[in-house]
């Protein structure tokens, strides 16, 4: 019987695993990653039901303490995390605006009113307060349910692409749902967040200067910059609000009959990944986010009375913009002042009027 060397035996084992390995990989191998990605997807499910309920939690304890209700509101919160809205019919694009505006302002009224049925013992600061609140929950239950949703969807037809693809968002998912965590917390308490950058630069422009109400839920005050008149618009705080900016700058310019030399609006804007939180950048156009409406109703009346727009932005990222508000961003109100002030000396004459809108979420900052 011949001798085998030992070593010739293990080259050989080594060899014959290696070959099958090989087959199982070329035969399996996309199955395997698939599974590797289920579970990978399964672990930020399963922190994201986390943050979820951690919400839920939030919001119910709030109105708890602030609302005083008599009756437990836990069935009422679950009923409201699941409201939703339906856009308006836009086979006829002419009329969509309006439409949408109406759907907004029913919604608005709706939950406004769940909240007050909820804590009958808030003031309207803290109904606008606790909405943003809920606001925050429902955003994490929404996304909650998307991302199970493709998972079983991935799980059940055994698809590497839909497992894949929502593999590889998971990340930009899991960073916007802990900003919506933070900002449960800041709109709990009434804490300024990011998005509330417009609103701070117009208050400490409007500081001191007496204000008066404007549609819908907006303020403006008089104030003289630099040889002109300004008219200093933004959301009525200190409560969790954005107003309409659209029809506050629309009922100045008409009050005005057109005579507006300039119009600056100021809003967060979203940065890039390598630019600096706090970035103060100009530009021009109506800077103003959500569903268009009110950018629609500036852009008209501008238009209809030829007013140049310039727009002042300060850069965050979606985390910054709904978490409580960083000190890069509180720090670069100054800046932005200081720019707005050049923008008026730059292409206004003395005597001029101007409209300066801080747009965004004003909590935590009054007037």
């Amino acid at each position: 019987m011949a001798f085998i060397p030992s070593g010739d035996v293990i080259s050989q084992i080594i060899y014959a695993a290696s070959i099958l390995l090989f087959v199982v990989f070329m035969l399996y191998g996309q199955r395997i990653q698939m599974y590797v990605m289920i579970r990978e997807v399964e672990a930020s499910l399963y922190k994201l039901k986390f943050i979820k309920e951690e919400g839920r939690k939030i919001a119910i304890e709030t109105i708890k303490e602030i609302g005083k209700p008599q009756t437990d509101p836990s069935a009422r919160v679950d009923r409201y995390l699941e409201y939703f809205t339906i856009s308006p019919q836009s086979m006829d694009p002419a009329g969509i605006v309006y439409k949408l505006d109406h759907i907004l302002d029913v919604r608005d009224t709706r939950l406004k009113d769940e909240v007050k049925i909820m804590a009958p013992g808030s003031d309207e600061v803290q109904v606008n307060n606790l909405e943003n609140t809920l606001e925050a929950a429902m955003a994490l239950n929404f996304i909650y349910k998307v991302v199970r949703h493709y998972y079983i969807q991935g799980k059940k037809t055994l698809s590497l692409y839909v497992i894949m693809q929502l593999q590889m968002i998971l990340p930009l998912v899991m960073k916007e749902a802990e900003a919506y965590a933070s900002a449960l917390k800041a709109f709990a308490y009434g804490q300024p967040i990011g998005d509330g950058a417009g609103p701070l630069v117009a208050a400490k422009l409007m500081h001191g200067y007496e204000t008066r109400k404007l549609p819908k839920d907006c303020v403006v005050a008089t104030v003289p910059i630099e040889g002109r008149t300004a008219f200093i618009i933004k959301a009525e705080g200190p409560g969790g609000n954005v107003g309409k900016p659209g029809d506050a700058v629309q009922t100045i310019i008409e009050e005005n009959e057109g005579k507006i030399a300039n119009v600056i609006m100021i809003d967060a804007g979203l940065k890039l990944e390598g630019e600096g939180v706090g970035e103060v950048a100009e530009g021009i156009g109506a800077a103003i986010g959500g569903p268009g409406v009110d950018q629609y109703k500036i852009e008209e009346t501008l238009v209809k009375y030829h007013i140049p727009i310039n727009a002042v932005i300060i850069k965050e990222d979606i985390g910054d913009a709904v978490s409580p508000m960083r000190k890069e961003i509180s720090d670069s109100a100054d800046k932005v002042i200081e720019r707005v002030k050049n923008v008026i000396l730059e292409r206004t004459k003395e005597g001029d009027k101007v409209i300066i809108v801080g747009v965004g979420n004003t909590i935590g900052i009054g007037q």
